[in-house]
């Protein structure tokens, strides 16, 4: 696997450093659009001894950082997530941003009272759209509205521009996103071992009506999936 796992995200109304950690199986590991699960490992000692050649690049210098893993900040294990509180504490580190699924909304509180600094949770919602999200994406992800979303995280990602979508559904989604949450990741969908597909045209669309949201104080947009700097071509 050629993956990048540390990066700087500069040009971002929230500069930080970012970590891609390797991890657990992803608990619910069903989204029919996302094959980095494959990053996944059940062992432990390989996945600990990865994610601590990475926590060793990081150095504070935003004071800011970022974990992400394929699947939820839960399924780290427990090693790695000392590791982590290492780092930040020994590099005074005071804000992180974490990644879970919906299925871990009412265990946020732990990661809280385990870092003992503020926490950015973000969830990847990719549409408020209910039938898109969960019968052709299957998130798993059922809640009323978004303020029942809001009231677990701070933050979400949008995926834009597969088949199926339409420009309403995406001009909706970020209405919303914007509306609701704090921060705000848009990530174009890129084809990958996944028989989801991108619509091109669909993409060029969103590129031309919403170029305004590269310079949103909210919003970071992900053109490629690597554009954070971190991820790459999974081969297996």
């Amino acid at each position: 696997m050629n993956i990048a796992r540390y990066a700087r995200i500069e040009n971002s109304p929230r500069p930080r450093e970012i970590v891609l950690l390797k991890a657990f199986p992803c608990r619910w590991g069903r989204c029919t659009f996302c094959d980095y699960i494959h990053d996944n490992s059940e062992d432990e000692n390989s996945i600990n001894a990865t994610n601590a050649e990475v926590l060793k690049k990081v150095t504070g210098c935003f004071g800011a950082l970022q974990v992400i893993n394929s699947g939820s900040c839960f399924e780290i294990p427990q090693t790695s997530l000392e590791l982590i509180r290492e780092t930040i504490e020994h590099l005074q580190i005071g804000q992180l941003y974490f990644e879970a699924h919906w299925s871990y909304r009412m265990r946020l509180q732990e990661m809280r009272d385990f870092f003992r600094v503020p926490i950015v949770f973000i969830t990847g919602v990719e549409t408020f759209d209910e039938p898109f999200r969960n019968r052709v994406l299957k998130k798993g992800m059922a809640f009323k509205d978004p303020a029942e979303v809001r009231q677990y995280f701070q933050s979400v990602c949008l995926m834009v521009g597969m088949q199926g979508q339409t420009r309403e559904m995406i001009a909706n989604d970020i209405r919303i996103a914007l509306e609701y949450f704090d921060y705000v990741t848009i990530n174009l969908f890129v084809d990958n071992t996944t028989p989801v597909k991108a619509d091109p045209e669909l993409q060029q669309w969103f590129r031309s009506e919403f170029l305004w949201l590269q310079k949103h104080p909210k919003v970071d947009i992900l053109f490629e999936n690597t554009d954070f700097g971190v991820g790459g071509e999974l081969k297996q």
